[in-house]
């Protein structure tokens, strides 16, 4: 089966978190059809299918999910991350290793993966088993032509952590000629965003805060809200620098209901861990792209502010060595951009260097 036409049907299918009802339904059928054994997930949408027997096992991870987007001025599900292109990676390395399964020094296993842009799917998948018995894993992503270029490859990304703050603005809505009875609550959420700049850690630990979302008022201009809800983006490169921001956060929205006489309060939503690369599992990675793409195509460990729930596998199962590839395929715009394209002969380069990795893994147990 050619890689092109998996990755078509599959970019075709795009669904968002934990609704990848048709992704799972194409992916199990197309592997049972060749032989691949395969186990779906009975609590949610995703599955793992294996190929070979006995131990080491050594894994895989695909993620399956799209963005909800803008596209062409139509809100719809869209492959704008290259989750299309990682399963279709995956799905390419299974049906290779299955050719040569007598010629397996163990067993692979591929975990298509559920609702990773929620943040927390490869928590899901860990609970309900996929991850059991598991002594390495990897992972894939394409990236940006920025970091890499096609025939390029890094062994691992060095991804920082990323969570959410939803928070509310409670109060009363004034009539627009008595701004003085009480609190605009849009003045109120400007002012904190202003505030927030003024949070401060290390300048040596990449890190950000914004405000991404503020939903205030309604048709009647002439009432002043006192209400409303809105959110906050936080990324930094280590989970130690992300525990400081949180608290520093806290404090902020803290002082500033007390100051303005305002109830600001909020809950903290949808954390991804930074990124804590094995140097095993990297070695395993860089000598299978020296050996498959060549020595020139060699580039270091990419670190970027950018999260993968990916990393909740190591953090939950700490004995398991892992790291995810970075895939080189000329990639642009960028990552999440509606119009987001890549050369996808990189799909061919991803089976190669994921096969050879497994099998250096499996040789090494």
């Amino acid at each position: 089966m050619k890689l092109e036409q998996v990755w078509q049907d599959l970019h075709g299918l795009a669904e968002t978190s934990f609704k990848e009802v048709k992704t799972t339904d194409y992916i199990a059928h197309m592997l049972e059809r060749e032989g691949v054994r395969v186990q779906l997930f009975k609590k949610h949408t995703g599955l793992i299918a294996e190929v070979g027997s006995g131990e080491p096992v050594v894994g895989f991870r695909a993620d399956m999910d799209a963005l909800w987007q803008e596209v062409d001025g139509e809100m719809k599900a869209n492959h704008s991350c290259g989750h299309d292109a990682h399963m279709t990676i995956g799905i390419g390395t299974l049906l290779a290793l299955k050719k040569k399964e007598n010629q397996l020094q163990g067993t692979f296993r591929c975990i298509f993966q559920p609702a990773e842009e929620q943040g927390n799917g490869s928590l899901s998948v860990i609970k309900n088993g996929g991850a059991d018995g598991l002594s390495v894993l990897f992972g894939v992503h394409l990236r940006p032509k920025d970091e890499l270029s096609f025939g390029e490859a890094a062994p691992s990304i060095s991804h920082g952590g990323g969570i959410f703050y939803e928070g509310k603005i409670t109060g009363e809505d004034l009539h627009g000629a008595r701004p003085h009875q009480g609190v605009n609550a849009i003045e109120a959420g400007f002012a904190l965003g202003q505030q927030l700049h003024t949070v401060r850690i290390s300048p040596m630990v990449p890190h950000s805060v914004k405000m991404t979302s503020f939903h205030a008022g309604a048709s009647n201009y002439n009432i002043i809200p006192g209400s409303a809800t809105f959110a906050l983006d936080v990324r930094a490169q280590t989970n130690e620098a992300m525990d400081e921001l949180k608290l520093q956060i806290e404090g902020k929205v803290a002082a500033f209901s007390e100051m303005l006489g305002v109830k600001i309060v909020g809950d903290w939503v949808d954390y991804t861990p930074g990124a804590d690369v094995n140097e095993e599992a990297e070695a395993i990675m860089r000598e299978a792209i020296v050996q498959e793409l060549g020595e020139d195509a060699l580039r270091p460990r990419v670190v970027t502010p950018g999260s993968d729930d990916f990393h909740f596998y190591t953090i939950e199962k700490p004995e398991l060595k892992a790291c995810m590839l970075a895939l080189g395929a000329d990639l642009t715009p960028g990552l999440h951009h509606p119009d987001m394209r890549f050369n996808h002969d990189c799909l061919e380069q991803g089976v190669k260097v994921v096969m050879r990795a497994v099998e250096i893994a499996m040789g090494r147990d």
